[in-house]
């Protein structure tokens, strides 16, 4: 059969794609296990830079809430995460994804972490195509104009200074370039009302309740145990010490 030179030359060719195919799906299992964590430590790299990892102690790349364009606020146009950082089970901030759409040159994909107090752990541009040398000022490796929005938060300044010193705001704009500050600002601003309106879910005060009440029950049942007066505990004791003899009668009998 394979001494007719097309069977022949269709067989190799065969057997050469199964070999080739073969050797692509081992080369992806192997190495798909260490991009994945290549990419899980440079995204764990960019979120410390907005919430210090002394901060928290739970995984933070697993703690998240889905978010999508519906979120009113955030201005997303596809679906993103948010982070929660926990200490002792207690979130302490969240990072949320924003994104400004009125950039200069295109939208500016932006980072917000958010303090459980509502004021801005800090703010970074993740993603962005404004001009070199003017608007690209977001990037916190050519300026460091994004550093002014930590511990800013809508009662400091008021919400009506939100916005650059041209438009009567407080926050500097770039030297020929105004467009891409404000559209940052204003962006920025709308996460922190987005984080007031929604700071129930984000923080997880349901469980942070329920956790509270679960102290306060058991506090309660040690408040009554400490109360309990002697003749109550002598009563308990004799109670315990009868069941135990019940339970040596029945022992010896059986």
């Amino acid at each position: 059969m394979l001494e007719n030179p097309a069977t022949r030359n269709s067989v190799l060719l065969a057997a050469f794609a199964v070999l080739t195919t073969a050797l692509i799906a081992g080369t992806y299992l192997g190495t798909k296990s260490r991009i994945a964590e290549a990419q899980r430590q440079a995204e764990l790299k960019a979120l410390a830079q907005i919430v210090d990892p002394s901060r928290y102690d739970n995984r933070l790349l697993e703690d998240t809430l889905p978010v999508g364009p519906e979120a009113e606020g955030l201005g997303l146009a596809t679906e993103k995460k948010i982070y929660r950082a926990r200490r002792d089970g207690q979130v302490q901030a969240v990072i949320l994804p924003v994104r400004a759409p009125d950039g200069y040159s295109g939208a500016i994909e932006l980072a917000v972490g958010v303090n459980r107090d509502g004021s801005l752990a800090g703010v970074r541009a993740l993603q962005h195509r404004e001009t070199p040398g003017l608007g690209d000022k977001v990037d916190i490796k050519k300026s460091d104009w994004m550093l002014a929005f930590a511990g800013k938060s809508l009662s400091a300044p008021k919400p009506e200074k939100w916005t650059v010193k041209k438009d009567g705001g407080v926050f500097d704009q770039f030297t020929g370039a105004t467009i891409t500050p404000r559209a940052v600002v204003i962006a920025v601003k709308r996460s922190l009302q987005f984080f007031r309106e929604n700071q129930a879910l984000l923080l997880d005060e349901a469980a942070d309740t329920a956790t509270a009440t679960a102290q306060g029950r058991q506090a309660a049942v040690l408040q009554m145990q400490a109360a309990a007066t002697p003749r109550e505990r002598a009563w308990e004791q004799g109670s315990a010490a009868q069941g135990a003899v019940s339970i040596n009668r029945v022992q010896s009998r059986g």
